[in-house]
């Protein structure tokens, strides 16, 4: 039965299996501290075979996003037309920030989370600290590319990789072999996601059941207003907000998106970064949705940097639920002071490590509310946090398909098709249309004059 099943249906059967599995140990008491199961099961294997898949999918991160977004900006061919996908994409990612955090206020103030309770005001947060927004935008041309990869500043990354593509555009004709090699290097990469996403269920069972067993669900029953109205705003956002934006941007199916994200968001959910899933969510919707890789390898890993609509709603629902905890009333100026804070740090704590409770305590901060109040909610952030990057993720591919439609660089035949793209997710072999390409291409060299039909069979 488990050989019949689709990777999707995999990943959903390891989810649920692992969330079980993982309560179960922690109402069982079989996850006590120091015991057996807690050594060698829990923080033993499961932690293993979750960290390396983890890592498995953050080691593509930085070749996929260098190389495909190289062949994207020769694939556009035209500079003037690359800066208006740019400046079109980052109003558009801002915009969808500025609605989440206004709709997670909005529905906080609604319900009046916090109201009343007494759960205790001396929890205690050490903020850390975020860099100057006038840093962040300094350092986005590195002055070390090498050392940008290995610490992976996606937006130093971004730049080099545009500025290669570029240079590459300019050499013109000369260039045309380098071109060739690049998009072969990057056909290479992505058989590498579709390898790696076949371990994907076992994957996601490891992380699940790590998590649960350690965190139970008594932390989220005590701040249940809380986890409840944070929950309720992002699926408001992403299933109402953003698809009323996609549907009335591009017009594109709601259904067929939200049937082709599915596995994406289950990846974003079971690992919690949004950049370990840039190498799903770029396969998704160049392969699943027929967006033109030349706009998909720059919003995607753009998109994961600084799009934190999910983040931007824990900021605005928590902002609601302290302030109302400690007896702090907000007026409309604070709420908008709030809203600007959030869609600045979103861009102004790009790639800095627990980025979302940096940017919460800046929040704090500005509007003056107690910072250690962050450590009330401290416990139920790891669940949530999850849910939040599912959300992310969703945006980064709503917005990327977006702004393909609008260019009219997407494969409206290849979005329609609900097949498209799923038995390429991998199937064990090379199919016989690839292993035909690429024993033409080394048959004939790299270089060779056959290797321009097998590119435009691509």
């Amino acid at each position: 039965m488990w050989k019949n099943l689709g990777l999707t249906g995999k990943i959903i059967v390891a989810m649920v299996l692992g969330i079980g599995l993982g309560l179960f140990l922690n109402y069982s008491g079989l996850n006590g501290e120091g015991g057996f199961v807690n050594t060698y099961i829990t923080n033993g294997f499961l932690a293993i075979v979750g960290k390396l898949f983890v890592n498995s999918l953050k080691m593509l991160v930085v070749p996929l996003v260098l190389i495909s977004l190289i062949c994207g900006v020769c694939g556009i061919g035209d500079i003037r037309l690359l800066g208006r996908i740019g400046t079109k994409t980052f109003i558009i990612y801002m915009i969808t920030t500025a609605l989440a955090i206004a709709t997670a206020i909005g529905l906080g103030s609604l319900f009046g989370i916090g109201k009343g309770m007494n759960i205790g005001t001396e929890a205690e947060f050490e903020a850390a600290s975020a860099p100057p927004l006038l840093d962040v935008f300094s350092n986005i041309i590195p002055s070390n590319p090498i050392s940008a990869m290995a610490n992976g500043d996606m937006l130093s990354i971004i730049f080099f990789a545009i500025l290669i593509g570029v240079s590459i555009l300019m050499v013109g004709k000369p260039a045309k072999g380098l071109v060739q090699s690049l998009e072969l290097i990057n056909e290479v990469i992505l058989k590498m996601v579709t390898i790696i996403m076949n371990l994907a269920p076992y994957g996601v069972f490891a992380l699940l059941t790590k998590a649960m067993a350690e965190l139970g669900l008594d932390l989220i029953w005590s701040l249940l207003g809380y986890v409840a109205v944070l929950v309720g705003s992002l699926a408001f956002h992403f299933f109402v907000t953003m698809m009323i934006v996609l549907k009335v941007s591009s017009g594109l199916s709601i259904k067929t998106f939200l049937a082709k994200m599915r596995e994406v968001q289950i990846f974003a959910f079971s690992t919690s970064s949004s950049n370990a899933t840039i190498p799903i969510t770029l396969r998704t919707v160049t392969k699943r949705m027929g967006v033109n890789n030349s706009v998909a390898s720059f919003t995607v890993p753009f998109g994961a940097t600084i799009n934190m609509d999910g983040t931007a709603i824990m900021q605005g629902t928590a902002t609601i639920f302290i302030a109302n905890i400690y007896g702090i009333d907000l007026g409309v100026t604070e709420y908008l002071t709030v809203i600007l804070m959030s869609v600045l740090a979103s861009v102004g704590t790009a790639g800095v490590p627990g980025v979302g409770l940096i940017m919460l305590s800046m929040v704090f901060a500005q509007v003056g509310l107690p910072i250690e109040g962050i450590g009330l909610i401290l416990g139920v952030d790891r669940i949530l946090d999850m849910l939040r990057t599912a959300v992310n993720v969703g945006g980064d591919a709503a917005v990327t398909t977006i702004v393909a439609k609008s260019e009219g660089k997407m494969d409206l035949a290849i979005y329609n098709d609900p097949n498209a793209g799923a038995k390429d997710v991998f199937d064990g072999h090379i199919d016989e249309d690839n292993e035909r390409e690429f024993s033409e291409v080394f048959s004939d060299g790299i270089m060779g004059s056959e290797y321009d039909d097998v590119d435009r069979r691509r």
